[in-house]
């Protein structure tokens, strides 16, 4: 019998216990360790005679499932679907699986992390520290009783919600969905999209990547938030206008941002990442 062959986009192991012949009886897997967002090309030659794969950020075109006629089945790892062409999925009759939220935490985690580390001047500190100052006044400011701003309270905003819970934060949310049960568990306000823009000292961007949200984050936008407030995108690149976020932070009217997504990945957008407050990572 011929085994259907699969590739996989992260590493795998064997389920602790499973035997080597347990093993042998699954699928054939190839797995790719790419550290660069594949192209198109690439993911044709990658999937080439496979029948199944799960994928993370691959783009899943029209074009790549026109060349991969073996491939049936198709599992979707992280969060957000927008590399993923659903026309041409259903053109081409591929089975389709995810499950959201299944990294919630990891990013949750991440976007305190860079909260924190944006309020306190984290970047800029360690920037002058190699440099060889001693910059000894320049301590930042915490993020206990901040109010921080949540726009999108899907599956990683909540969690952002419940890892907020020892700081005291007032918490303020925008979403186009009805959380309102959630919020009042957590004591969370639901406000406009201008009062999240105008009252937040942190505010974190978790929506998905829609014709609604690209370019949303505009100059005129950003121009609207407080003098003091830091800026979170852990999300998708492309929401905000990177052009006007690097006059905002270069002038010094907007103190920070923290972000892992750009609008190209892998980036390359050199001037804005290398602003000493401007905390970035990943791509």
């Amino acid at each position: 019998m011929t085994l259907p062959r699969s590739v996989l986009q992260q590493p795998v192991r064997r389920p602790s216990g499973a035997s080597p012949d347990a093993a042998r009886a699954l699928p054939r897997l190839d797995v790719s360790r790419r550290s660069q967002r594949p192209t198109e090309d690439d993911v044709i030659a990658l999937l080439a005679d496979r029948d199944a794969a799960i994928v993370g950020m691959e783009p899943i075109t029209e074009k790549v499932l026109s060349a991969l006629p073996n491939l049936k089945i198709i599992g979707k790892m992280g969060i957000g679907c927008d590399t993923l062409d659903f026309d041409a999925l259903r053109k081409h009759e591929i089975r389709f699986g995810y499950t959201p939220g299944t990294n919630k935490l990891a990013v949750a985690e991440l976007t305190l992390c860079y909260m924190i580390a944006a309020l306190r001047w984290v970047t800029p500190l360690n920037m002058a520290m190699r440099n060889g100052e001693r910059p000894r006044m320049k301590l930042g400011k915490g993020l206990t009783g901040r109010t921080v701003g949540i726009h999108g309270c899907g599956n990683v905003g909540k969690e952002v919600v419940r890892l907020l819970a020892p700081f005291n934060c007032e918490i303020i949310a925008n979403d186009i969905e009805d959380y309102s049960a959630f919020y009042r568990q957590y004591g969370v306000k639901a406000v406009s999209f201008d009062e999240l823009i105008e009252r937040s000292e942190v505010l974190t961007l978790h929506v998905p990547k829609t014709a609604e949200t690209i370019g949303l984050y505009t100059d005129a936008v950003l121009s609207r938030m407080r003098p003091d407030a830091v800026l979170i995108n852990l999300c998708r690149g492309g929401i905000v206008d990177e052009d006007a976020l690097y006059e905002r932070l270069k002038s010094g009217k907007l103190p920070a941002a923290a972000f892992d997504v750009f609008e190209i990945e892998p980036a390359i957008n050199d001037k804005l990442i290398n602003l000493p407050n401007m905390l970035s990572s990943r791509t």
